[in-house]
């Protein structure tokens, strides 16, 4: 295409900016506290060439790494792209060579064999390093100080799965790294990779399982004791891609499932579990197990695939605002000889959450996830799923006890990120992107500081940015002591 096309995917937030850029000491409104030491890192998804395909999706935008730097109560800030080989395939070109989502069929036949991700979904910070990562490939390191691209990374040629998940889950008392990859075996196979690596970054376990179906696992938890992969009916199809058409098809007809083992077992002690038909799930907030031999697992659930490409690939014909979920809690009983889950709400809808690092795959007591204020007025057009979040939530699952940031009319939030504070009584920090609406087709972004404790209150202050930041997907604090130990070489952003 000679420009980007006027739909939902491309325009709003979602209007391409592809602008690598620093800025140092940027306008603060407010104090920034102290405790708040250390980097943002955001993975921003941001075409650099309008798309092969009109149909295209958000989620096909190259991979840029956002980072907030702050330090001393002043705060900069820095966006590269991750040059991977795609990118750097079409930048030679100067053109899109890569075809439809995830369907390497449809790509022109100078790219066959390229690695196809973008690395735009999540950064993850583990031993030293600072990965990109997007669930269709392996991740790639990138130099936390200078946002240069490193390469693709494989653990030193250990890791075989071809794919890795872009949601972690690290232990805080251990300090491991446990991952997963679906489609490990190449597109569209059911085989799953389940990996873990040490505190010191090591790849020390892979296993492979299959799955009930080719899905669309996009995320997984950690207990105590357990390993614990959801599958939703949201699938995939060989021929379909052969055909040149779509990667995903959400099947309602399909039942979901979730399959749990020891998480230092052997993948032969899997036991699956019998969901639901037709749901759909992108994040778990968390889990935990408890004394009585029961894993709780907390997702953000509705009752159909949230987003519209997807569905419209499907014969889905369902608008945003009727989609139905809530924040779900499944309860499965490992001592009982049973396929059954349990499920009750806990909370609102919404997607995107948060819990402390402390607290994962632990009984916990607060949580933050975004959702929609219906008093804050016409959502705005952006954001993976084409309309913006515009509240912040903050739950305590054990009382039910419910708090509630809305953004005023024209603005919309970014999943936040959580600092905890070396005060005891105190529960810490958010830092979230905010997008307020500036003109007709024009927008600005503040970083947002929170009591996260008290969100109610709004920002204690407030980072303004100049120009246009694309929506984020997800984010990741590093403390400024880890940082200064990261592996790779100090330097400065070079653009």
């Amino acid at each position: 295409m000679a420009a980007f096309p006027n739909t939902l995917e491309f325009t709003g937030l979602n209007t391409p900016v592809g602008i690598e850029w620093q800025a140092f000491d940027l306008e603060v409104e407010g104090r920034i506290p102290a405790e708040i030491d250390g980097a943002f890192f955001r993975a921003v998804p941001d075409p650099a060439y309008p798309p092969t395909f009109e149909d295209d999706t958000a989620l096909s935008g190259d991979g840029m790494v956002s980072r907030f730097l702050f330090r001393n109560g002043h705060v900069e800030h820095a966006i590269r792209y991750v040059r991977t080989a795609r990118f750097e395939a079409e930048r030679q070109a100067g053109k899109a060579l890569f075809g439809r989502y995830r369907n390497p069929f449809t790509d022109d036949a100078s790219v066959a064999g390229v690695d196809r991700t973008v690395a735009n979904t999540t950064p993850v910070w583990h031993a030293g390093r600072l990965f990109m990562t997007k669930e269709d490939g392996r991740a790639y390191e990138v130099n936390p100080h200078t946002l240069d691209t490193i390469g693709s990374w494989d653990y030193h040629g250990a890791l075989k799965s071809e794919t890795m998940t872009a949601h972690v889950r690290i232990d805080p008392d251990s300090g491991e790294m446990f991952f997963f990859g679906y489609e490990a075996g190449g597109l569209c196979s059911k085989e799953v990779a389940y990996c873990i690596a040490d505190r010191n970054g090591e790849l020390v376990s892979e296993q492979w399982f299959e799955a009930p179906y080719c899905s669309l696992m996009h995320d997984f938890a950690i207990t105590e004791k357990y390993a614990i992969f959801p599958v939703f009916p949201t699938a995939a199809d060989l021929e379909r891609l052969k055909a040149g058409g779509v990667h995903w098809v959400h099947e309602p007809d399909l039942e979901s499932w979730i399959g749990i083992m020891p998480r230092y077992g052997k993948v032969e002690e899997m036991r699956w579990f019998r969901g639901p038909k037709g749901v759909s799930v992108f994040h778990v907030a968390n889990a935990f197990d408890d004394e009585n031999g029961q894993v709780h697992v907390d997702l953000c659930l509705s009752d159909t695939n949230a987003f519209p490409f997807i569905r419209a690939a499907s014969g889905i014909q369902r608008n945003q605002w009727e989609i139905e979920g809530a924040l779900m809690r499944w309860t499965i009983d490992m001592a009982r000889n049973s396929d059954a889950i349990v499920q009750r709400p806990i909370g609102p809808p919404g997607d995107l959450p948060r819990v402390r690092d402390a607290d994962q795959g632990r009984p916990y007591q607060v949580a933050w996830y975004l959702s929609m204020n219906p008093q804050g007025g016409p959502p705005l057009p952006g954001g993976p799923v084409g309309t913006a979040f515009n509240a912040l939530v903050r739950i305590e699952p054990q009382t039910g006890r419910l708090e509630m940031l809305g953004v005023p009319p024209g603005h919309a939030v970014n999943e936040p990120v959580h600092i905890p504070s070396r005060e005891a009584d105190h529960a810490g920090w958010l830092l979230m992107v905010v997008d307020r609406q500036h003109g007709e087709t024009e927008y600005r972004s503040e970083v947002w500081v929170l009591d996260a404790g008290n969100i109610g209150a709004g920002a204690v202050a407030k980072v303004k940015v100049p120009v246009q930041l694309r929506p984020q997907v997800h984010g990741w604090w590093v403390p400024a002591d880890q940082l200064d130990k990261a592996v790779a070489p100090k330097g400065t952003v070079a653009l």
